[in-house]
């Protein structure tokens, strides 16, 4: 007997047998062309002014004055970095913005994280009225005169600790960690390591601090940035210019103005320093940018997800 040949199949059920793909309805792809052609104008208009200062600090001071500078750097010079590292005072104060940064910092993330622990756990005895008290911090204040009088009668006023202590503890980041502490930690293992004989600080370095990276990450780029960008506690509380951090010098280079070149009566050393003066602005906004943009890649993977643990679970 001869093998039974196999019918062909017709094109209709061959047909059937591909899959086909719907395409997208029309509406959505104006959606798309839309939300591309918004989101593309709003990534331009903020990169734009990056673009331009970074391009006008590496440019020579004639053609950033005469506004030949549009998008790319030109006659490339360097005279705008070599003043800023020139001038004691710009390197002073950025070494007092870096100490003020981390130090400040370390206090924030150590105040936080130990107070977010504490209320954190279900035993403690009038959580909800620290809580509630923490909260009204928020709302309400003493006034910025009474302020000074605390600071002037703790001696902290010219000093290096008007920078860090003010603020130590932010409650917003501490009700973050909180949460966030509450939703990672199980009280089962709060339970295990304490029948185990393991105390409450020894459970938080080994255990919460580890498993806590997240929303520590974000803490500290909250705080870094803080610390970083402050200048009005500077304006307040120092009278010491040797204690000033970098915000101040920068503030008194872009907003006052301090060289008055009008004083100057050679119309060529006039041109010279309102060019000087122009790149150095744009120098200094560099320098005193970078160092927190270098910091942010490192712990972006860290970002999102305390941020948002802390902002859906209350």
């Amino acid at each position: 007997m001869g093998t039974a040949r196999a019918k062909p199949t017709s094109k209709a059920e061959s047909g059937a047998k591909k899959v086909k793909f719907s395409t997208h309805p029309t509406s959505d792809k104006i959606y798309y062309v839309f939300s591309g052609i918004i989101l593309t104008s709003i990534l331009i208009a903020v990169a734009y002014p990056l673009i331009y200062v970074l391009s006008a600090s590496f440019s020579s001071g004639t053609a950033v004055s005469s506004g030949q500078v549009l998008l790319w750097p030109v006659d490339i010079s360097l005279e705008g970095y070599q003043a800023v590292f020139k001038n004691k005072d710009i390197l002073r104060s950025y070494g007092n913005t870096f100490l003020y940064t981390i130090l400040g910092t370390f206090i924030n993330v150590t105040v936080v994280m130990t107070c977010a622990y504490a209320l954190s756990r279900p035993g403690l005895r009038g959580r909800n009225f620290f809580m509630i008290l923490f909260t009204f911090t928020m709302f309400f204040s003493g006034g910025l005169i009474p302020f000074y009088m605390l600071m002037r009668n703790l001696h902290l006023i010219d000093t290096m600790w008007a920078m860090v202590l003010p603020g130590a503890l932010s409650v917003y980041n501490m009700i973050i960690a909180r949460t966030f502490i509450q939703s990672s930690i199980p009280g089962e293992l709060v339970e295990a390591t304490s029948m185990d004989g393991c105390s409450d600080i020894r459970f938080f370095f080994s255990f919460v601090l580890p498993l806590s990276k997240a929303v520590i990450a974000v803490i500290t780029l909250f705080s870094a940035v803080g610390h970083w960008n402050a200048y009005f506690n500077a304006l307040m509380y120092l009278n010491d210019r040797s204690l000033y951090p970098l915000q101040v010098i920068l503030r008194e280079i872009l907003i006052m103005n301090q060289v008055d070149v009008s004083m100057i009566m050679d119309p060529e050393l006039q041109q010279a320093n309102v060019q000087a003066a122009a790149v150095l602005k744009y120098a200094l906004i560099v320098v005193a940018t970078l160092p927190i943009l270098c910091v942010y890649p490192f712990i972006q993977k860290y970002f999102v997800k305390g941020v948002m643990i802390g902002s859906l679970k209350g």
